[in-house]
C-alpha cells in the first residue's frame, strides 16, 4: 500500500459524513473514517479502501492516535474533511458549562486539532485539501444556537486566515456552509415535522464530492447550500 492517499472524514458514522464516505468510495477514493461511535462498513458496492477508527475528535491525544494509525505502510492523508459536530438547541441561559465546553471542544478545537495534525505533511508534500463543514449560523442569527454559532463562526475565521497562510504550499481550504440538513443532529421530533423542508445528506455529500474530484486550478473557497424553500 505504498504512497496511498486517503480522505479523512471526521464524524463519519452518520449524516453528511456517512454519506460522503459512501459516495467517495463509489468514486474509488480511499476513506479514513473516524467517529466516537462504531462505524460500519458501507453496504453499497465500492472500489475504494475504507478504514474505520474510533476516535473522539475533542481529545488531542485521540486525534494523534488516529493519524498515527493511518500514517503507516505508505498511507497518508491528502484531504481532511472536518465534519464532526454537536449542538444543544438550548437558549444561552440554559446551556451548562459542560454543554459549552463539549460543543466548543468538538466543533472548534477538535477541527483545529485535526488540521494541525495533517498540516505538516501537507506542507512537506506541497499539496493537500482541507474541507470544513460549517453551518448557516455563520451568516445568520438562529435562536437556541449561541455556543454552536460561536464554534462554527470561530472555525470559519480560523480557516479563512489559514487559507491565506497556506496558499503558497498549494493547499486548498474549502468552507462548506449548509443550511438545514436531515441528519441526527436534529431531534426525532424536528426531523418528523420538518425533514421534508431539509436537504438530504446524500445530496449534500454528492455536491461536496464533485468539488473534491475537481483537480484543476479553481478553488471553491466558500460554498453556501440551502434547502430549495430556504431556511427553516
Amino acid at each position: 500500500m505504498a504512497n496511498t492517499p486517503f480522505i479523512w472524514i471526521t464524524g463519519a458514522s452518520s449524516g453528511i459524513g456517512k454519506s460522503l464516505t459512501e459516495v467517495l468510495l463509489t468514486h474509488e477514493r480511499n476513506v479514513f473514517g473516524t467517529s466516537r461511535r462504531e462505524i460500519e462498513l458501507p453496504s453499497n458496492s465500492h472500489n475504494g479502501i475504507f478504514l474505520p477508527f474510533a476516535s473522539d475528535i475533542k481529545k488531542a491525544s485521540d486525534v494523534k492516535k488516529a493519524v498515527d494509525f493511518l500514517s503507516t505502510d505508505g498511507r497518508y492523508i491528502d484531504c481532511l474533511i472536518n465534519n464532526a459536530g454537536i449542538t444543544s438547541f438550548k437558549p444561552a441561559e440554559k446551556d451548562s458549562l459542560d454543554d459549552v465546553s463539549d460543543i466548543i471542544q468538538t466543533n472548534l478545537l477538535g477541527s483545529i486539532y485535526a488540521i494541525k495534525s495533517v498540516l505538516p505533511d501537507m506542507i512537506k508534500r506541497n499539496s493537500g485539501t482541507i474541507v470544513n463543514i460549517l453551518s448557516a449560523v455563520t451568516h445568520k442569527v438562529f435562536a437556541y444556537s449561541s455556543t454552536y454559532s460561536a464554534s462554527k463562526a470561530g472555525l470559519l475565521a480560523y480557516t479563512d486566515v489559514l487559507r491565506e497562510e497556506v496558499r503558497k504550499y498549494n493547499i486548498r481550504v474549502i468552507n462548506i456552509i449548509p443550511g438545514a440538513t436531515a441528519t441526527p443532529i436534529w431531534s426525532d421530533k424536528i426531523l418528523q415535522e420538518k425533514s421534508d423542508r431539509m436537504m438530504k445528506p446524500e445530496e449534500v455529500a454528492s455536491l461536496i464530492a464533485d468539488l473534491l474530484l475537481t483537480t484543476n486550478s479553481v478553488v471553491p473557497e466558500e460554498i453556501r447550500l440551502k434547502p430549495i424553500l430556504g431556511d427553516l
